[in-house]
Formats: structure tokens, sequence, C-alpha cells
């Protein structure tokens, strides 16, 4: 049995996205019996939700059409499984077997490089949506100012309120654990970057727009915008701003970005 029996089985969708068939990892695994194999898998679905994932996003029961001999067809029901999905069955499987200790080796492996991969990519967004940020707020600055805006902590205040659900600056920074030296937008993750991100950018355009003048007027019109994209992520199911984690300083994303360039480059070379 080759060490790369997981990679061979592996399948990979329209949309480039690897998965892997319930019944294909079934007999890689060595189960006779497809129901046993359900048991475990079961246990694989409680770990992942206990985890705080969600379940059909790494469990996805479908109808699969399968040869029968004689050209006939018939639909047998199958999960496509992620690579998650695989790693918590592994470490639901019997443990005795060769085959499953090889498995658990896998995916653990494949699932700590996806892992690095993803923080990665996480942090690259983070990086450029807070310079985006200092952009902006440059702007949004400049368009409070036109608008005759003289306490700029207030008027960016009204805009966290609206954004989060009546929360000013203080609150938000409480909320997230930070300390005091600690800036809010240094700490966002992207999903919280872009919401913030849009709430300046729209709230700079209608107070440029619809020339707005007045400090009260161009508060209202901020919280109002910000107010609008808060619905907005509501209506999607999103996750409300202040729920999101706190992220750690994004110098430290910017330092993590920077050496996984440099041993880009350093590869590259080779």
């Amino acid at each position: 049995m080759g060490e790369n029996l997981f990679e061979k089985i592996k399948r990979i969708d329209n949309n480039g996205k690897e998965y892997w068939s319930s019944r294909d990892l079934a007999k890689a695994l060595e189960y006779t019996d497809y129901r046993k194999f359900l048991n475990v898998i079961n246990k694989a679905e409680i770990a992942c939700e206990n985890s705080g994932e969600v379940i059909h996003n790494h469990f996805v029961h479908m109808d699969e059409m399968v040869d029968i001999g004689s050209g006939a067809k018939r639909t047998i029901d199958t999960i496509y499984l992620s690579r998650y999905a695989c790693y918590l069955i592994m470490q639901n499987s019997d443990p005795t077997k060769v085959v499953v200790a090889k498995g658990q080796t896998y995916f653990a492996i494949q699932t700590r490089r996806q892992e690095k991969t993803d923080n990665l990519v996480e942090d690259n967004k983070r990086v450029f949506l807070r310079e985006e940020m200092k952009k902006h707020n440059k702007s949004l600055t400049q368009a409070a100012s036109m608008a005759g805006v003289e306490n700029y902590a207030i008027f960016q205040n009204y805009g966290y309120k609206g954004l989060y659900g009546g929360l000013n600056m203080q609150d938000i920074h409480g909320r997230k654990n930070l300390k005091k030296s600690q800036h809010i937008l240094d700490h966002m993750g992207s999903e919280e970057l872009a919401a913030n991100l849009f709430r300046a950018t729209q709230a700079d355009a209608k107070i440029r727009r619809d020339n707005i003048k007045g400090e009260t007027s161009a508060n209202l019109a901020h919280y109002d915008v910000g107010q609008k994209v808060r619905n907005t992520i509501n209506s999607l199911g999103g996750n409300m701003p202040e729920d999101l984690p706190t992220h750690d300083g994004i110098s430290k994303a910017h330092t993590r970005v920077k050496k996984a360039e440099k041993v880009r480059r350093i590869k590259s070379a080779k």
C-alpha cells in the first residue's frame, strides 16, 4: 500500500477544490461494511461541530450514480469530505490499522499545510485592507473637514456606532480586550476591515455627493452609512463586526508576509 494512497483517491471539483468520497475512503481504510464506517463519520461530524466548524462545509451528503454491470446504474448515498473532515475521520477510526496510522499522518500534515496557506492569504488581505483604510480614512477626514466637522473623534464614533450596533471606539476596544496603546483597526481580520472600508468609502462619497454641511449633519450621515452596512451584513446572514475575532497586530502580519515572500524568492532562485 503506497504512502500516497490518499492522494490517489483525492478528487477535484469544477472549482479546483479538493475533496474525498466517503465510499473511496471507506475502501482505503479497509472497512468492508460501509455502515460501520458511517458510525465513524458520525463521530467525526460531532467533533467537527464541537470544534466550532459548520458541518455541511466539510461533510456534504450526495446521491451518486454507480455502474452495477451491463450498462445499468443505480444511485447510492455518499458523502463528499473536505481535508479537515478526513482528518477527523482518521482520529475516530481504528488506530490499530496501519492504513489509519498512515492516514492520520497524511491528513495531519496536509491540514497543517493548508492552515499555513490560509493564514498567509488572510495576512495578505489584512495588510492590503489596512493600507486601504489608511488612505480612505484620510479622504474621509478631508470630506468631513470640508463639511464643517471640527471634532473628528466624535465623527468617527458616529460611523462606528452605526456599524457596531451602538458601540463606540472605546466600547469596541474593550469588547476586543485590547490594550490602550493598541489600535482597533490594527487587530481586525480581513472581513471586519472590509466592512469598515466600505463604511469609510461610502461615508466619504455621501458627504461629497450630497454636499453635506454642518457637523451634526455629517455625523448623522456617517452613522446612517454605518448602519446601512450593518443591515446589509445582517441580511446576508453574516457575522456582526463586534462578534468577529480579535487578531494579532498588523505589524506581525506584515512580518509574516515579508518572510513568506523572501522564502518564495529563495525557492524561485534555486
